[in-house]
């Protein structure tokens, strides 16, 4: 997934306007013209992500400032690293700080948390022989849909729909209103042909009226790891099946040996644990 310039664009605006309003007080502290460096390194293990975000912050407070970057975007990097040096006017480095370090932390926690569980599934295969493939979800942080969907992939995990707009999820409340899973399988298709339908369902004979009506995939909704194997034999590789429901890494290992194809985990973008940064400003002149 690339970043999208015109939302990386509006992201760092909205960011910048609440940090700095109608201009930052603090940096008049320091003379227009002296210079500085600024050197971003990390207190944890992480894997880096954020960097369109800081470019675009950077360019926007000054266009005199320098990025160099020590890590690509996607690296896992350990305690102690070295990942960004900035320089240029002191007063622009000390007015895009806190938004540079924010956005690294936000994307860098995503795409950290993305990779563990990548790999915590690593090994494991689907019914039909495939990787086990770890998915996000709509449980973003408000305004930041694009950017963590950005991180996760970052990551190496894979995104699950954008939105409301470029996919169906029917879930027992759209169920419910239409009557039944089959009604509201016809209904969707009549709409929107061409648009991946999936279907959650809590248990198997749901699955079976799923599979029935024409579903694209399956989110088996708190499934146990019995209950999804048992849904693994029943579908018989007709289509692909997503678990999904408070999984975490203590639990993942068990849910991917059950043969489903595909785990969407929440907590990758809702649970956010940023690293601990630290950005050191020098002057220089």
């Amino acid at each position: 997934m690339r970043a999208d310039p015109e939302t990386v664009k509006q992201n760092v605006a909205c960011a910048l306007a609440e940090d700095i309003g109608a201009g930052d007080i603090n940096a008049e502290l320091i003379e227009p013209e002296a210079q500085a460096r600024a050197r971003l390194v990390t207190r944890s293990d992480m894997v880096l992500c954020g960097r369109p975000w800081v470019v675009q912050a950077c360019g926007e407070v000054d266009r005199r400032i320098a990025t160099r970057w020590f890590a690509e975007e996607g690296e896992a990097v350990t305690t102690g690293s070295l990942l960004l040096e900035l320089t240029g006017p002191a007063r622009a480095l000390l007015t895009v700080e806190r938004t540079v370090v924010n956005f690294v932390q936000v994307l860098s926690a995503a795409a950290t948390a993305a990779r563990r569980y990548s790999s915590a599934v690593a090994g494991f295969r689907t019914a039909t022989g495939k990787p086990v493939t770890i998915l996000d979800t709509r449980k973003t942080l408000p305004g930041l849909r694009h950017a963590q969907k950005y991180a996760v992939a970052a990551g190496g995990a894979t995104n699950h729909r954008m939105g409301l707009f470029d996919a169906f999820l029917l879930k027992e409340n759209h169920i419910a209103a239409a009557g039944s899973i089959a009604a509201a399988v016809h209904r969707a298709r009549s709409l929107h042909p061409n648009v991946k339908l999936e279907v959650e369902v809590e248990n198997n004979e749901e699955l079976q009226e799923a599979i029935a009506a024409g579903a694209d995939m399956v989110l088996l909704d708190n499934y146990t790891p019995d209950q999804m194997r048992e849904a693994v034999t029943l579908n018989a590789n007709r289509i692909p099946l997503e678990a999904s429901g408070g999984i975490t890494l203590a639990t993942i290992a068990p849910i991917a040996a059950t043969g489903v194809d595909y785990i969407s985990i929440g907590d990758i973008t809702k649970a956010v644990a940023p690293p601990d940064l630290s950005m050191r400003l020098e002057r220089i002149g």
